[in-house]
């Protein structure tokens, strides 16, 4: 089975690895269930199922869910042959579940964004992800990795950048290095703002990251007389999620 592009797959060489990601599962867990996604040839897999969880595999690649179900036949009936991103995640998962996977690259992004739409139930997230995009997802404020979806999942989870694995040890090799980091949803995910609006203002004020904030916020402040307050005469980067929810809440009464 080889790797391909279509899928951005990158196969693990070496099990220890695997094995230490799969650790990195809180073990209790305030969830049942694992879904994990693209295991592809299961290296990952294996080390999930000595979990004391029930485990759900989703994989988009067709050839890869028949090697899976040929090589692991304890996956039948727990194994998902989708596309993770256009699963109804309602429908097949029931009560808490973790989500853990080494993530196509192409894609990793946009399974934190699909994370955040189920954030009830997911309390908790383990992903290796491009080493750029780990990085960028755990930064804090001040921080030239601190961007849009920094501010959007730190405002319901904690994140942790656990350890960096080399390039080396996929077959076939990236062009870059790799991240694992953990996510733990935070206790009150009540931001105390309108969420919509919340990710309105974060977007807006990083489509310009180096211009300040009376510039980038213009179109959503009513009040010019707002826009004259020393705050925004800051750049997106400075603001902490607190502060974002400040904002949000500052233009949801003009409107």
């Amino acid at each position: 089975m080889k790797a391909k592009k279509s899928y951005g797959q990158h196969f693990l060489r070496h099990p220890e690895i695997a094995r230490r990601i799969a650790q990195s599962l809180s073990n209790p867990g305030p969830f049942d269930t694992v879904a994990e996604i693209g295991p592809g040839k299961g290296m990952l897999t294996r080390f999930l199922f000595d979990l004391p969880y029930r485990l759900l595999a989703i994989e988009a690649d067709r050839d890869m869910v028949d090697y899976l179900l040929l090589h692991y036949p304890q996956l039948e009936g727990g194994l998902i042959s989708a596309d993770f991103l256009k699963l109804n995640l309602r429908e097949h998962l029931t009560g808490q579940f973790a989500i853990i996977g080494n993530f196509p690259y192409n894609i990793s992004s946009q399974i934190l964004f699909k994370m955040l739409e189920v954030k009830d139930l997911v309390p908790e997230l383990v992903g290796m992800f491009q080493k750029e995009v780990a990085e960028r997802v755990v930064a804090g404020p001040g921080t030239r990795d601190y961007g849009v979806i920094s501010v959007l999942v730190q405002a319901f989870y904690e994140g942790e950048y656990l350890f960096t694995v080399d390039k080396e040890n996929f077959i076939p090799p990236p062009k870059v290095q790799s991240g694992v980091i953990r996510l733990t949803r935070r206790d009150n995910q009540d931001l105390g703002c309108d969420q919509a609006l919340f990710k309105q203002v974060v977007k807006q004020a990083f489509s310009q990251r180096r211009k300040m904030l009376r510039n980038t916020m213009k179109s959503l402040i009513n009040d010019p007389d707002t826009l004259a307050d020393p705050f925004f005469e800051q750049r997106p980067e400075r603001l902490s999620v607190a502060d974002f929810v400040a904002l949000t809440n500052q233009i949801g009464r003009q409107n």
